[in-house]
């Protein structure tokens, strides 16, 4: 992420999870099966295999807290890393780029960071070591389109412009490699590659 972006996000940290539970500026926003679908995603993470995994730009911890295993936790915010790590207290957090290399996990887990990523960051995102790759993100809607620049306001009034892509499970899933859909919703998906890289 650019530093544009990473100041959005520490800025955002305390009002973030009103995206995740319609409050705040989401309150009137209309979500039809939002909370079913949020639901679901959250089963799934809590189906994982335990396992010793790094969360790559782990935000709140508001899916971190669900990990099942030893659960590792970076983000460049470190006001979203305070938030997390009170939220899961038997985890490890750190404020830190995302990409940089971490070895010795299972699994990488990241949610809503890939569609963040420009095309350099996603082949570096994709080169980190691991066996297993979980990765969450925003569902391609009907009306949408699959990559843009949005002008996101935070309740203080501020602007901010920031890139993001949507996804199919199916075009998700072809983009890493290939593997298995662990979750295609009308507002979210899941994916893993257990192709290793080491």
């Amino acid at each position: 992420m650019n530093a544009a972006m990473r100041a959005y996000y520490e800025k955002r940290a305390a009002e973030y999870d009103d995206w995740w539970l319609g409050a705040g500026r989401f309150e009137e926003r209309e979500r039809p099966g939002w909370y079913e679908d949020m639901s679901a995603l959250i089963d799934m993470v809590l189906a994982l295999t335990p396992a010793r995994t790094l969360d790559l730009a782990c935000g709140t911890g508001f899916l971190t807290r669900h990990l099942p295993g030893e659960v590792s936790g970076v983000d460049q915010s470190p006001s979203m890393i305070e938030i997390a790590a009170a939220r899961r207290k038997d985890g490890a957090f750190e404020v830190g780029d995302a990409l940089a290399p971490r070895p010795g996990f299972e699994r990488i887990f990241s949610s809503h960071f890939y569609g963040h990523l420009d095309a350099d960051q996603r082949e570096a995102f994709l080169a980190l070591p691991r066996d297993e790759l979980v990765i969450v993100d925003s569902a391609l809607r009907p009306e949408s389109v699959a990559e843009d620049w949005q002008e996101r306001v935070l309740d203080d009034g501020s602007t901010h412009s920031v890139y993001k892509r949507w996804f199919t499970a199916a075009g998700l899933l072809d983009e890493i490699g290939g593997g298995e859909v662990l979750h295609d919703g009308p507002w979210f998906v899941a994916v893993r590659s257990s192709i290793p890289r080491f």
